[in-house]
Protein backbone atom coordinates (compact mmCIF):
# COMPACT_ATOMS: atom_id res chain seq x y z
CA UNK A 1 0.00 0.00 0.00
CA UNK A 2 1.52 3.38 -0.97
CA UNK A 3 1.98 6.51 1.53
CA UNK A 4 -0.73 8.07 -0.16
CA UNK A 5 -3.15 5.27 0.07
CA UNK A 6 -2.53 4.71 3.74
CA UNK A 7 -2.58 8.48 4.55
CA UNK A 8 -6.09 8.32 2.96
CA UNK A 9 -6.98 5.34 4.71
CA UNK A 10 -5.89 7.10 8.19
CA UNK A 11 -7.69 9.65 7.64
CA UNK A 12 -11.09 7.84 6.48
CA UNK A 13 -10.94 5.83 9.48
CA UNK A 14 -10.63 9.14 11.64
CA UNK A 15 -13.49 10.66 9.58
CA UNK A 16 -15.56 7.47 10.34
CA UNK A 17 -14.86 7.84 14.23
CA UNK A 18 -15.98 11.22 14.57
CA UNK A 19 -18.64 10.71 11.86
CA UNK A 20 -19.27 7.38 14.27
CA UNK A 21 -19.72 9.17 17.17
CA UNK A 22 -21.99 12.43 15.32
CA UNK A 23 -24.10 9.81 14.19
CA UNK A 24 -24.75 8.04 17.71
CA UNK A 25 -25.96 11.25 19.18
CA UNK A 26 -28.23 11.31 16.33
CA UNK A 27 -29.59 8.09 17.08
CA UNK A 28 -29.67 9.20 20.58
CA UNK A 29 -31.55 13.09 19.79
CA UNK A 30 -34.08 10.02 17.69
CA UNK A 31 -34.24 8.23 20.56
CA UNK A 32 -35.36 10.49 22.98
CA UNK A 33 -37.35 12.28 20.03
CA UNK A 34 -39.51 9.17 19.78
CA UNK A 35 -39.93 8.57 24.00
CA UNK A 36 -41.11 12.04 24.31
CA UNK A 37 -44.03 12.44 20.73
CA UNK A 38 -44.09 8.50 19.57
CA UNK A 39 -45.76 8.94 16.26
CA UNK A 40 -48.97 11.09 17.26
CA UNK A 41 -49.69 14.71 15.56
CA UNK A 42 -47.27 16.32 16.89
CA UNK A 43 -44.39 14.40 15.99
CA UNK A 44 -46.14 14.56 12.65
CA UNK A 45 -45.88 18.52 12.45
CA UNK A 46 -42.49 18.72 13.78
CA UNK A 47 -41.05 16.19 11.57
CA UNK A 48 -42.31 17.84 8.27
CA UNK A 49 -41.44 21.55 9.59
CA UNK A 50 -37.94 20.18 10.43
CA UNK A 51 -37.86 18.39 7.01
CA UNK A 52 -38.73 21.35 4.78
CA UNK A 53 -35.52 23.20 5.39
CA UNK A 54 -33.02 20.80 4.67
CA UNK A 55 -35.02 19.86 1.19
CA UNK A 56 -34.97 23.92 0.28
CA UNK A 57 -31.17 22.95 1.47
CA UNK A 58 -30.70 20.38 -1.03
CA UNK A 59 -32.22 21.57 -3.98
CA UNK A 60 -30.57 24.94 -4.05
CA UNK A 61 -27.18 24.93 -2.18
CA UNK A 62 -25.98 21.03 -1.42
CA UNK A 63 -24.47 20.96 -5.30
CA UNK A 64 -23.19 24.46 -4.96
CA UNK A 65 -20.76 23.35 -2.28
CA UNK A 66 -20.68 19.46 -2.57
CA UNK A 67 -20.14 19.54 -6.36
CA UNK A 68 -19.68 23.00 -7.79
CA UNK A 69 -17.58 25.00 -5.60
CA UNK A 70 -15.11 22.41 -4.04
CA UNK A 71 -14.25 21.43 -7.45
CA UNK A 72 -13.24 25.19 -8.68
CA UNK A 73 -11.80 26.09 -5.31
CA UNK A 74 -9.00 23.22 -6.23
CA UNK A 75 -8.70 24.55 -9.02
CA UNK A 76 -8.51 27.88 -8.50
CA UNK A 77 -5.90 26.66 -5.25
CA UNK A 78 -4.08 24.55 -7.84
CA UNK A 79 -3.01 27.27 -10.50
CA UNK A 80 -3.70 30.44 -9.16
CA UNK A 81 -2.24 29.85 -5.44
CA UNK A 82 -4.01 30.47 -2.04
CA UNK A 83 -4.80 34.45 -2.44
CA UNK A 84 -6.45 33.46 -5.40
CA UNK A 85 -9.00 30.37 -3.61
CA UNK A 86 -9.76 32.46 -0.49
CA UNK A 87 -10.65 35.47 -2.58
CA UNK A 88 -13.21 32.67 -4.46
CA UNK A 89 -14.24 31.76 -1.38
CA UNK A 90 -15.12 35.13 0.73
CA UNK A 91 -17.29 35.93 -2.78
CA UNK A 92 -18.79 32.34 -2.35
CA UNK A 93 -19.38 33.07 0.92
CA UNK A 94 -21.32 36.00 0.61
CA UNK A 95 -23.38 34.70 -2.51
CA UNK A 96 -24.55 31.42 -0.05
CA UNK A 97 -25.47 33.94 2.88
CA UNK A 98 -27.58 36.56 0.79
CA UNK A 99 -29.21 33.54 -0.88
CA UNK A 100 -29.79 31.92 2.13
CA UNK A 101 -31.42 34.41 4.10
CA UNK A 102 -33.53 35.31 1.44
CA UNK A 103 -35.14 32.15 1.18
CA UNK A 104 -35.50 32.24 4.96
CA UNK A 105 -37.35 35.55 5.22
CA UNK A 106 -39.88 33.91 1.96
CA UNK A 107 -40.11 30.46 3.83
CA UNK A 108 -41.22 32.36 7.25
CA UNK A 109 -43.96 34.62 5.68
CA UNK A 110 -45.28 31.64 3.58
CA UNK A 111 -45.22 28.83 6.04
CA UNK A 112 -48.92 27.85 5.78
CA UNK A 113 -48.81 27.71 1.95
CA UNK A 114 -46.01 25.84 2.27
CA UNK A 115 -47.42 22.92 5.02
CA UNK A 116 -50.39 22.78 3.07
CA UNK A 117 -48.49 21.97 -0.55
CA UNK A 118 -46.16 20.08 0.78
CA UNK A 119 -48.84 17.87 3.29
CA UNK A 120 -51.96 18.50 1.80
CA UNK A 121 -53.72 15.39 3.70
CA UNK A 122 -52.89 17.04 7.37
CA UNK A 123 -55.82 17.63 9.36
CA UNK A 124 -56.14 21.17 10.20
CA UNK A 125 -54.83 20.86 13.60
CA UNK A 126 -51.70 19.21 12.24
CA UNK A 127 -51.46 21.82 9.63
CA UNK A 128 -51.73 24.71 11.66
CA UNK A 129 -48.93 22.95 13.94
CA UNK A 130 -46.85 22.57 11.57
CA UNK A 131 -46.87 26.11 10.19
CA UNK A 132 -45.99 27.31 13.50
CA UNK A 133 -42.90 25.31 13.61
CA UNK A 134 -42.02 25.88 10.90
CA UNK A 135 -42.00 29.65 11.28
CA UNK A 136 -39.09 29.02 13.82
CA UNK A 137 -37.22 26.10 12.51
CA UNK A 138 -36.86 27.98 8.90
CA UNK A 139 -33.52 30.36 10.13
CA UNK A 140 -31.77 27.22 9.85
CA UNK A 141 -31.39 26.92 6.38
CA UNK A 142 -29.35 30.03 6.23
CA UNK A 143 -26.88 28.49 9.21
CA UNK A 144 -27.04 25.37 7.03
CA UNK A 145 -25.79 27.50 3.75
CA UNK A 146 -23.19 29.07 5.88
CA UNK A 147 -22.03 26.20 7.40
CA UNK A 148 -21.82 24.21 4.70
CA UNK A 149 -19.98 26.67 2.48
CA UNK A 150 -17.12 26.62 5.59
CA UNK A 151 -17.23 22.45 5.03
CA UNK A 152 -16.68 22.92 1.04
CA UNK A 153 -13.48 25.40 2.14
CA UNK A 154 -12.32 23.39 5.11
CA UNK A 155 -12.05 19.84 2.97
CA UNK A 156 -10.62 21.59 -0.04
CA UNK A 157 -7.85 22.48 2.38
CA UNK A 158 -7.50 18.99 3.89
CA UNK A 159 -9.47 19.22 6.57
CA UNK A 160 -11.89 16.75 7.37
CA UNK A 161 -12.31 16.03 11.10
CA UNK A 162 -13.78 19.51 11.85
CA UNK A 163 -17.08 19.43 9.36
CA UNK A 164 -17.58 15.86 10.38
CA UNK A 165 -17.72 17.04 13.66
CA UNK A 166 -20.67 19.51 12.97
CA UNK A 167 -23.67 16.95 13.75
CA UNK A 168 -21.78 16.35 17.09
CA UNK A 169 -22.62 19.72 18.49
CA UNK A 170 -26.14 19.96 16.86
CA UNK A 171 -27.08 16.87 18.25
CA UNK A 172 -25.48 17.02 21.57
CA UNK A 173 -27.71 20.65 22.01
CA UNK A 174 -31.01 18.58 20.86
CA UNK A 175 -30.09 15.72 23.17
CA UNK A 176 -29.86 18.60 26.26
CA UNK A 177 -33.05 19.90 25.62
CA UNK A 178 -34.53 16.58 25.21
CA UNK A 179 -33.42 15.27 29.00
CA UNK A 180 -33.47 18.43 30.74
CA UNK A 181 -36.10 20.82 29.12
CA UNK A 182 -38.74 19.28 26.64
CA UNK A 183 -41.22 18.50 29.76
CA UNK A 184 -41.20 21.84 30.20
CA UNK A 185 -41.24 23.55 26.95
CA UNK A 186 -42.56 21.12 24.28
CA UNK A 187 -42.78 20.97 20.56
CA UNK A 188 -41.79 24.40 20.39
CA UNK A 189 -39.05 24.61 22.58
CA UNK A 190 -37.91 21.35 20.41
CA UNK A 191 -38.05 23.84 17.07
CA UNK A 192 -35.77 25.99 18.90
CA UNK A 193 -33.38 23.83 20.19
CA UNK A 194 -33.18 22.56 16.38
CA UNK A 195 -32.45 25.69 15.06
CA UNK A 196 -29.68 26.60 17.73
CA UNK A 197 -28.17 23.49 17.18
CA UNK A 198 -28.19 24.28 13.28
CA UNK A 199 -26.77 27.48 13.90
CA UNK A 200 -23.93 25.73 16.40
CA UNK A 201 -22.30 23.81 13.02
CA UNK A 202 -21.43 27.09 11.98
CA UNK A 203 -19.85 28.30 14.97
CA UNK A 204 -17.71 25.33 15.78
CA UNK A 205 -15.66 25.57 12.49
CA UNK A 206 -14.71 28.95 12.77
CA UNK A 207 -11.68 28.51 14.69
CA UNK A 208 -10.30 25.67 12.34
CA UNK A 209 -11.16 28.30 8.96
CA UNK A 210 -8.99 30.88 11.28
CA UNK A 211 -6.23 28.68 11.92
CA UNK A 212 -6.17 27.63 8.75
CA UNK A 213 -5.74 31.41 7.75
CA UNK A 214 -9.38 31.97 6.16
CA UNK A 215 -10.16 35.60 5.85
CA UNK A 216 -13.60 36.34 5.43
CA UNK A 217 -13.74 39.62 2.79
CA UNK A 218 -16.88 40.00 0.82
CA UNK A 219 -17.75 40.53 -2.70
CA UNK A 220 -20.26 39.79 -4.93
CA UNK A 221 -18.04 38.86 -8.28
CA UNK A 222 -15.31 36.98 -9.17
CA UNK A 223 -13.99 34.81 -12.23
CA UNK A 224 -14.63 31.83 -10.74
CA UNK A 225 -17.98 31.92 -9.61
CA UNK A 226 -19.11 32.20 -13.27
CA UNK A 227 -17.99 28.25 -13.58
CA UNK A 228 -19.37 27.37 -10.25
CA UNK A 229 -22.73 28.89 -11.65
CA UNK A 230 -22.58 27.08 -15.09
CA UNK A 231 -21.84 23.87 -13.20
CA UNK A 232 -24.25 24.29 -10.27
CA UNK A 233 -27.59 24.16 -13.22
CA UNK A 234 -26.90 20.70 -14.15
CA UNK A 235 -25.51 19.53 -11.27
CA UNK A 236 -28.15 20.99 -8.92
CA UNK A 237 -30.88 19.29 -10.61
CA UNK A 238 -29.23 16.03 -10.64
CA UNK A 239 -28.77 16.67 -6.78
CA UNK A 240 -32.81 17.15 -6.41
CA UNK A 241 -33.06 13.68 -6.32
CA UNK A 242 -32.94 13.02 -2.62
CA UNK A 243 -34.95 15.89 -1.37
CA UNK A 244 -37.41 15.55 -4.09
CA UNK A 245 -38.02 11.76 -3.58
CA UNK A 246 -38.56 12.98 0.68
CA UNK A 247 -40.91 15.66 -0.51
CA UNK A 248 -42.92 12.68 -2.24
CA UNK A 249 -42.81 10.43 0.62
CA UNK A 250 -44.40 13.25 2.96
CA UNK A 251 -47.06 13.93 0.19
CA UNK A 252 -48.12 10.81 0.50
CA UNK A 253 -47.43 10.02 3.61
CA UNK A 254 -49.16 12.55 4.87
CA UNK A 255 -52.47 10.79 4.65
CA UNK A 256 -51.43 7.51 6.54
CA UNK A 257 -51.71 8.16 10.37
CA UNK A 258 -47.94 7.88 11.99
CA UNK A 259 -46.90 7.43 7.92
CA UNK A 260 -44.74 10.72 7.91
CA UNK A 261 -42.89 10.02 11.38
CA UNK A 262 -42.54 6.21 10.83
CA UNK A 263 -40.92 6.67 7.40
CA UNK A 264 -38.71 9.51 9.23
CA UNK A 265 -37.29 7.31 12.17
CA UNK A 266 -36.42 4.41 9.72
CA UNK A 267 -34.92 7.05 7.11
CA UNK A 268 -32.93 8.11 10.03
CA UNK A 269 -31.90 5.07 11.00
CA UNK A 270 -30.99 3.98 7.37
CA UNK A 271 -28.72 7.39 6.96
CA UNK A 272 -27.47 6.73 10.43
CA UNK A 273 -26.22 3.18 9.19
CA UNK A 274 -24.89 3.70 6.03
CA UNK A 275 -24.02 7.53 6.13
CA UNK A 276 -21.40 6.44 8.70
CA UNK A 277 -19.11 4.82 5.89
CA UNK A 278 -20.59 6.15 2.28
CA UNK A 279 -20.58 9.78 3.56
CA UNK A 280 -17.34 9.42 5.44
CA UNK A 281 -15.69 7.66 2.64
CA UNK A 282 -16.73 9.79 -0.23
CA UNK A 283 -16.59 13.48 1.38
CA UNK A 284 -12.74 12.28 1.96
CA UNK A 285 -12.09 11.32 -1.74
CA UNK A 286 -13.71 13.89 -3.51
CA UNK A 287 -11.41 16.75 -3.12
CA UNK A 288 -8.86 14.06 -4.19
CA UNK A 289 -10.73 13.38 -7.27
CA UNK A 290 -10.96 16.88 -8.17
CA UNK A 291 -7.29 17.09 -7.93
CA UNK A 292 -6.45 14.13 -9.91
CA UNK A 293 -9.52 15.35 -12.42
CA UNK A 294 -7.61 18.81 -12.56
CA UNK A 295 -3.64 16.80 -12.76
CA UNK A 296 -5.07 14.65 -15.71
CA UNK A 297 -4.10 11.33 -14.46
CA UNK A 298 -6.77 9.10 -15.38
CA UNK A 299 -5.67 5.73 -14.48
CA UNK A 300 -5.22 6.62 -11.04
CA UNK A 301 -8.36 8.59 -11.13
CA UNK A 302 -10.90 5.24 -12.37
CA UNK A 303 -8.64 2.82 -9.73
CA UNK A 304 -9.39 5.54 -6.83
CA UNK A 305 -13.23 4.85 -8.04
CA UNK A 306 -13.47 1.70 -8.68
CA UNK A 307 -11.59 0.67 -5.36
CA UNK A 308 -13.65 3.16 -3.56
CA UNK A 309 -16.94 1.61 -4.67
CA UNK A 310 -15.66 -1.91 -4.00
CA UNK A 311 -14.67 -0.96 -0.69
CA UNK A 312 -18.36 0.06 -0.07
CA UNK A 313 -19.87 -2.81 -1.40
CA UNK A 314 -17.83 -5.28 0.94
CA UNK A 315 -19.70 -3.06 3.49
CA UNK A 316 -23.15 -2.34 2.60
CA UNK A 317 -23.80 -5.84 1.37
CA UNK A 318 -23.68 -7.68 4.60
CA UNK A 319 -25.51 -4.22 6.13
CA UNK A 320 -28.57 -4.62 3.74
CA UNK A 321 -28.47 -8.10 4.47
CA UNK A 322 -28.51 -7.81 8.49
CA UNK A 323 -30.75 -4.99 8.79
CA UNK A 324 -33.41 -6.40 6.98
CA UNK A 325 -33.31 -9.59 9.26
CA UNK A 326 -32.72 -7.29 12.54
CA UNK A 327 -35.01 -4.60 11.94
CA UNK A 328 -37.71 -5.38 14.27
CA UNK A 329 -35.66 -5.99 17.32
CA UNK A 330 -33.49 -3.06 16.32
CA UNK A 331 -36.23 -0.60 16.12
CA UNK A 332 -37.90 -2.07 19.44
CA UNK A 333 -34.49 -1.80 21.30
CA UNK A 334 -33.89 1.68 20.39
CA UNK A 335 -37.63 3.54 20.45
CA UNK A 336 -40.25 1.48 21.63
CA UNK A 337 -40.51 3.24 25.05
CA UNK A 338 -42.68 5.83 26.34
CA UNK A 339 -44.97 7.26 23.83
CA UNK A 340 -43.51 5.07 21.03
CA UNK A 341 -45.50 1.69 20.94
CA UNK A 342 -45.46 -1.43 19.32
CA UNK A 343 -47.79 0.43 16.46
CA UNK A 344 -45.19 2.48 15.68
CA UNK A 345 -42.60 -0.42 16.25
CA UNK A 346 -44.32 -2.38 13.32
CA UNK A 347 -44.21 0.64 11.20
CA UNK A 348 -40.94 1.67 11.52
CA UNK A 349 -39.36 -1.79 11.29
CA UNK A 350 -41.26 -2.92 8.55
CA UNK A 351 -40.32 0.66 6.53
CA UNK A 352 -36.34 0.25 7.76
CA UNK A 353 -36.52 -3.44 6.01
CA UNK A 354 -37.60 -2.51 2.22
CA UNK A 355 -35.77 1.02 3.11
CA UNK A 356 -32.35 -0.82 3.34
CA UNK A 357 -32.56 -2.86 0.42
CA UNK A 358 -31.66 0.19 -1.18
CA UNK A 359 -28.65 0.27 0.58
CA UNK A 360 -25.85 -0.62 -1.95
CA UNK A 361 -27.71 1.90 -4.58
CA UNK A 362 -27.55 4.88 -2.23
CA UNK A 363 -23.64 3.37 -2.07
CA UNK A 364 -22.74 3.36 -5.45
CA UNK A 365 -24.85 6.51 -6.52
CA UNK A 366 -22.96 8.64 -3.61
CA UNK A 367 -19.44 7.78 -5.57
CA UNK A 368 -20.36 7.62 -8.80
CA UNK A 369 -22.02 11.05 -8.77
CA UNK A 370 -18.70 12.44 -6.78
CA UNK A 371 -16.76 11.18 -10.11
CA UNK A 372 -19.12 13.21 -12.70
CA UNK A 373 -19.24 16.03 -10.71
CA UNK A 374 -15.09 16.08 -10.22
CA UNK A 375 -15.16 15.33 -14.13
CA UNK A 376 -17.50 18.54 -14.11
CA UNK A 377 -19.89 16.49 -15.93
CA UNK A 378 -23.44 16.84 -14.43
CA UNK A 379 -25.92 15.75 -16.99
CA UNK A 380 -25.71 12.28 -16.52
CA UNK A 381 -26.42 12.47 -13.08
CA UNK A 382 -29.24 14.84 -13.77
CA UNK A 383 -30.49 12.14 -16.22
CA UNK A 384 -30.10 9.75 -13.67
CA UNK A 385 -32.30 11.62 -10.89
CA UNK A 386 -34.73 12.66 -13.41
CA UNK A 387 -35.23 8.69 -14.07
CA UNK A 388 -35.17 7.68 -10.35
CA UNK A 389 -37.44 10.88 -9.34
CA UNK A 390 -40.15 9.47 -12.23
CA UNK A 391 -39.39 5.65 -10.94
CA UNK A 392 -40.02 7.08 -7.22
CA UNK A 393 -43.58 9.07 -7.67
CA UNK A 394 -44.77 6.22 -10.13
CA UNK A 395 -43.93 3.30 -7.18
CA UNK A 396 -45.14 5.42 -4.31
CA UNK A 397 -48.56 5.26 -5.92
CA UNK A 398 -48.90 1.73 -6.56
CA UNK A 399 -47.24 0.39 -3.63
CA UNK A 400 -48.82 3.20 -0.99
CA UNK A 401 -52.15 1.16 -1.80
CA UNK A 402 -51.64 -2.26 -0.46
CA UNK A 403 -48.10 -1.61 1.86
CA UNK A 404 -48.93 2.11 3.09
CA UNK A 405 -45.41 3.18 4.29
CA UNK A 406 -43.62 0.36 4.11
CA UNK A 407 -44.64 0.50 0.06
CA UNK A 408 -43.41 4.18 0.27
CA UNK A 409 -40.20 2.65 1.91
CA UNK A 410 -39.62 0.05 -0.88
CA UNK A 411 -40.23 2.74 -3.59
CA UNK A 412 -37.90 4.91 -2.40
CA UNK A 413 -35.32 1.62 -2.20
CA UNK A 414 -36.01 0.84 -5.61
CA UNK A 415 -35.41 4.76 -7.26
CA UNK A 416 -31.68 4.61 -5.35
CA UNK A 417 -31.09 0.92 -7.13
CA UNK A 418 -32.58 2.50 -10.54
CA UNK A 419 -30.66 5.58 -10.17
CA UNK A 420 -26.78 3.50 -9.88
CA UNK A 421 -28.16 1.55 -12.36
CA UNK A 422 -27.93 4.31 -15.29
CA UNK A 423 -25.26 5.85 -13.36
CA UNK A 424 -22.93 2.58 -13.80
CA UNK A 425 -22.38 1.68 -17.73
CA UNK A 426 -22.30 5.79 -18.11
CA UNK A 427 -19.25 5.95 -15.55
CA UNK A 428 -17.76 2.63 -17.64
CA UNK A 429 -17.97 4.58 -20.62
CA UNK A 430 -16.91 7.66 -19.02
CA UNK A 431 -13.75 5.76 -18.44
CA UNK A 432 -13.16 3.99 -21.76
CA UNK A 433 -14.49 0.67 -20.45
CA UNK A 434 -12.05 0.37 -17.54
CA UNK A 435 -14.28 0.69 -14.46
CA UNK A 436 -15.88 -2.53 -14.35
CA UNK A 437 -13.89 -5.14 -14.94
CA UNK A 438 -13.97 -9.23 -14.33
CA UNK A 439 -12.28 -9.08 -10.90
CA UNK A 440 -14.66 -6.16 -9.85
CA UNK A 441 -17.10 -8.70 -10.69
CA UNK A 442 -15.96 -11.68 -9.37
CA UNK A 443 -15.01 -10.20 -6.05
CA UNK A 444 -18.95 -9.20 -5.72
CA UNK A 445 -20.20 -12.27 -6.59
CA UNK A 446 -18.06 -13.18 -3.36
CA UNK A 447 -19.48 -10.06 -1.42
CA UNK A 448 -22.77 -12.06 -2.34
CA UNK A 449 -22.20 -15.38 -1.47
CA UNK A 450 -20.67 -13.96 1.86
CA UNK A 451 -23.61 -12.05 3.08
CA UNK A 452 -25.58 -15.08 2.25
CA UNK A 453 -23.91 -17.32 4.48
CA UNK A 454 -24.49 -14.91 6.84
CA UNK A 455 -28.04 -14.35 6.72
CA UNK A 456 -28.12 -18.47 6.84
CA UNK A 457 -26.69 -18.07 9.95
CA UNK A 458 -28.83 -14.95 11.68
CA UNK A 459 -32.01 -15.84 10.63
CA UNK A 460 -32.33 -19.09 12.84
CA UNK A 461 -30.18 -17.41 14.94
CA UNK A 462 -32.80 -14.45 15.71
CA UNK A 463 -35.70 -16.79 15.78
CA UNK A 464 -34.13 -19.25 18.24
CA UNK A 465 -33.21 -16.16 20.51
CA UNK A 466 -36.18 -14.42 20.58
CA UNK A 467 -37.64 -18.06 21.84
CA UNK A 468 -35.23 -18.79 24.37
CA UNK A 469 -35.20 -15.10 25.89
CA UNK A 470 -38.15 -14.25 28.04
CA UNK A 471 -39.25 -11.01 29.34
CA UNK A 472 -39.26 -7.17 27.03
CA UNK A 473 -36.44 -5.49 29.59
CA UNK A 474 -33.83 -3.80 27.72
CA UNK A 475 -30.87 -6.44 28.58
CA UNK A 476 -33.32 -8.96 26.76
CA UNK A 477 -33.66 -6.51 23.94
CA UNK A 478 -30.04 -5.32 23.04
CA UNK A 479 -29.10 -9.28 23.08
CA UNK A 480 -31.67 -10.01 20.69
CA UNK A 481 -29.87 -7.12 18.45
CA UNK A 482 -26.02 -7.67 19.70
CA UNK A 483 -26.02 -11.28 19.31
CA UNK A 484 -26.93 -12.26 16.20
CA UNK A 485 -25.28 -8.98 14.53
CA UNK A 486 -21.57 -9.92 16.18
CA UNK A 487 -22.11 -12.98 15.32
CA UNK A 488 -23.25 -11.99 11.63
CA UNK A 489 -20.30 -9.91 11.26
CA UNK A 490 -18.08 -12.98 12.14
CA UNK A 491 -19.69 -14.93 9.74
CA UNK A 492 -19.16 -12.87 7.05
CA UNK A 493 -15.81 -12.04 7.88
CA UNK A 494 -14.56 -15.83 8.18
CA UNK A 495 -16.69 -16.18 4.56
CA UNK A 496 -14.92 -13.48 3.11
CA UNK A 497 -11.56 -14.84 4.30
CA UNK A 498 -12.08 -18.28 2.78
CA UNK A 499 -13.19 -16.63 -0.09
CA UNK A 500 -10.00 -14.66 -0.50
CA UNK A 501 -11.79 -10.92 -1.03
CA UNK A 502 -9.25 -8.47 -0.90
CA UNK A 503 -10.93 -5.92 1.56
CA UNK A 504 -10.49 -8.58 4.28
CA UNK A 505 -6.18 -8.61 3.99
CA UNK A 506 -6.65 -4.96 3.55
CA UNK A 507 -7.99 -4.30 6.94
CA UNK A 508 -5.96 -6.84 8.38
CA UNK A 509 -2.58 -5.44 6.98
CA UNK A 510 -4.14 -2.07 8.18
CA UNK A 511 -4.94 -3.70 11.69
CA UNK A 512 -1.04 -4.96 12.14
CA UNK A 513 0.29 -1.88 11.47
CA UNK A 514 -1.57 0.14 13.81
CA UNK A 515 -1.02 -2.58 16.64
CA UNK A 516 2.79 -2.09 15.53
CA UNK A 517 2.80 1.45 15.97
Amino acid sequence: MSNRSNNRLKTVSLVILITLIGKMLGLGRNMLFAQTFGTGWEAEALTTAGSLPQIFFDVVFASAVAASFIPVFTETLERGGRAAADQLAGRFFTVVGLAAATLTVLGMAFAPQLIGLMAPQFNDQTAELAARLLTIIFPSLFFTGIAFSMVGILQSLGEFNVPAAMSIASNGILIVYFLFFARTFGVYGAAVALAIGWASQALIQVPSLWKRGFRYRPGLWHPGLKKIFKLMLPVMVSTWVAPINMLVIIWFASGLPGGVASLNYANGLFLIIAGIFVLSVTNVIFPEMSRLSVTGDRQAFCDMVRETTRTLLFLLIPMTVGLNLLATPLVRLLYEYRQFDAYSTAMTASALAFMSLGMVGYGIQNVLIRAFYAEKRGKLPLLAGVVGVAANVALCRILIGGMGAAGLALASAISLLIIALVLIPAAHWMFDGALITGRLIWGLGKMICAALVMGAVVWPLGMLLAQAFNGDSVPVRLGLVAIPAVVGVAVYMASAYLLRLQEVKTLLRFVRRRNVN
